[in-house]
């Protein structure tokens, strides 16, 4: 097998007609080989994970950057069958769940503070406010993309799994959450039984601004984007489609949330005041 370079690598990130070229001078290492290289994984063997993969990936979520040291996270890591059936249904059918050997949920976590809090008799009126949770999100967020890379490090693949917010208070009923604490997204880990495909992704004009942000210049990168695309899924057998009309579905009305438009509600019953 051909080993990846600097170039197809960006190439395949990027799409044919919009690479950034100046990347590939960039000082090169294997850390960008395999994160320019990350493809979603949707197919599993049923294959436990190594001995102590579950506990090294956790252990690079937790080198990753949390506000103040905070640590507003926790994970729930998942392996039985009927539970992960239960998740696969509640969110759409993704098989992948049920398939993979471990399925991991993030959580932001603000209970462990409420507790420590209370058992100094000391005041916690801090975490009522929307900030708290945010910072939960983001740490958890931070720190799953660390156990992500880490794990396709040691040849198993991912994918996350939003859908996971479609029935967020069933998920937390099985997995016992207390209040503060709410799923954010879950993630399937496992040997891969087919190699996912590198997903173009935009331009980076369109991403990555100087000095100012320009919402005009990103038109024509769009639209080049929109070609890319459509001769991506080409490529993949799959029926060809513009990411412009398929981003518009998703927002089009509170229906195309696919029940993540009561989330807020959900969240002030897990006692998220979001003040």
């Amino acid at each position: 097998m051909t080993a990846p370079t600097p170039l197809n690598l960006i190439t395949a990130r990027y799409g044919a007609t919009n690479p950034p070229a100046v990347a590939a001078e960039a000082p090169w290492n294997a850390v960008l080989d395999s994160l320019l290289g990350h493809a979603s994984v949707r197919a599993f063997l049923p294959d436990a994970l190594p001995a102590g993969a579950l506990e090294a990936g956790i252990a690079a979520a937790q080198s990753a950057a949390t506000s103040s040291n905070l640590q507003v996270w926790s994970v729930v890591a998942v392996e039985a069958p009927e539970t992960k059936a239960k998740f696969a249904d509640w969110t759409g059918g993704q098989k992948h769940i049920a398939d993979c050997p471990t399925f991991l949920v993030w959580l932001a976590d603000l209970a462990r503070l409420r507790q420590c809090a209370e058992r100094a008799a000391a005041p916690s009126a801090g975490l009522d406010y929307l900030e708290m949770l945010l910072v939960g999100v983001i740490d958890a967020a931070l720190a799953a993309q660390n156990a992500s890379a880490a794990f396709e490090s040691m040849g198993l693949g991912t994918v996350y799994i939003g859908g996971i917010r479609n029935h967020v208070d069933k998920v937390a009923a099985e997995l016992a959450l207390p209040p503060l604490v709410t799923p954010v997204f879950g993630l399937c880990v496992g040997k891969p039984a087919k190699a996912g495909a590198v997903k173009p992704r935009l331009p980076q004009p369109a991403v990555l601004h100087r000095e100012r942000y320009s919402l005009e210049a990103q038109l024509p990168e769009i639209d080049a984007y929109d070609a890319t695309m459509q001769a991506f899924y080409t490529s993949q057998g799959m029926k060809a489609h513009q990411w412009t009309p398929h981003s518009i579905k998703r927002i089009a009305d509170a229906a195309a949330l696919t029940g993540r438009d009561v989330l807020a509600e959900k969240l002030r019953g897990f006692g998220f005041k979001l003040l």
